[in-house]
């Protein structure tokens, strides 16, 4: 029988989900693709804050697994929260793609070097609006949902001045345009760039399949930011940002959390062996909110307050 995939509708997602059709077909796995649609893809008018659920864009797939109508599921790592439902489980984690934001411009980036100029600027994530809104506190923020086709053409249609994307989404489904600029600065989201696998806990056989394409060093280093996101007690719509990378057997780690409105910041930056860094996401997180980070959190509990 060959393994049932589940996927996404979109562009990008029928793409990751391919991939991972490919890396079962090396291994000796047949498979076929299921698209299902999601709740976050269906309404695309709402931002992503306002609707306030965990796994807007990952809860079809999970009910879909969990009734047996697939066998694994695809995702876009950093759109799965931090605790799998019950009787699902983490079978693979492919290897990262880039993990920077990119800034897409409607015409030049001139207005960057303006501090008084009032850019717009589109986005639907609470993470990018954040550290933007940081940097940049008289620039006006836009939402903007949908695929990455249409959030392209949405902002070839509206009168703003550029908009944020994922530097992997574009380039993996080749749409990167000509005039962006990559933003060094900005922290990325817990795992972006990273594609998941999961299936169900009793499915051995696809758990070993699966076990072939598993990335090593990718999944431990969003494994520390999904703890590090965890540990914080926030979710994939809360403005987080995190990142680890292995150089010469040291992990570092870079964590963050900004108010909404960007006016508060807390930072953490830490370093542990690779075989010693098992907590280093946990630690962090602890560490963070011991400086600063827990009153964000606050905030963020009571919306209310945020200036």
């Amino acid at each position: 029988m060959p393994i049932r995939i589940g996927t996404r509708d979109s562009r990008l997602a029928l793409w990751q989900a391919t991939q991972v059709q490919q890396h079962l077909a090396n291994a000796g796995f047949p498979s076929v693709l299921t698209p299902i649609k999601s709740e976050g893809d269906i309404d695309l008018a709402t931002p992503l804050y306002e609707m306030g659920v965990q796994g807007i864009f990952t809860r079809s797939l999970d009910i879909a697994l969990l009734n047996n109508t697939i066998d694994i599921a695809v995702h876009s790592m950093k759109d799965v929260p931090t605790q799998l439902p019950r009787g699902i489980v983490q079978t693979a984690v492919l290897k990262r793609g880039p993990t920077h934001d990119l800034l897409v411009l409607k015409a030049g980036g001139d207005f960057l070097q303006d501090p008084q100029y009032p850019a717009h600027i589109a986005t639907s994530s609470t993470r990018r609006m954040a550290q933007w809104l940081h940097k940049y506190p008289l620039h006006q923020i836009h939402n903007l949902r949908g695929n990455m086709q249409t959030r392209l053409q949405k902002l070839a249609d509206a009168d703003w001045d550029a908009a944020i994307f994922a530097e992997a989404g574009l380039e993996r489904i080749g749409l990167l345009p000509e005039k962006w600029i990559r933003l060094d600065w900005m922290l990325s989201a817990p795992a972006q760039g990273a594609i998941m696998v999961v299936g169900r806990a009793n499915d051995e056989r696809t758990m070993n399949a699966c076990a072939h394409f598993n990335d090593a060093p990718t999944a431990a280093c969003a494994g520390i930011e999904r703890a590090f996101l965890r540990g914080l007690l926030g979710g994939c719509s809360t403005p987080v940002g995190a990142l680890a990378e292995i150089r010469e057997d040291i992990i570092y780690f870079k964590g963050n959390i900004l108010s909404p409105d960007g006016k508060q910041k807390a930072e953490i930056i830490k370093t542990a062996p690779v075989q010693e860094a098992v907590s280093l996401g946990q630690t962090a997180a602890e560490a963070l909110l011991d400086n600063g980070g827990r009153e964000i959190m606050q905030l963020l509990k009571t919306p209310n307050k945020v200036s």
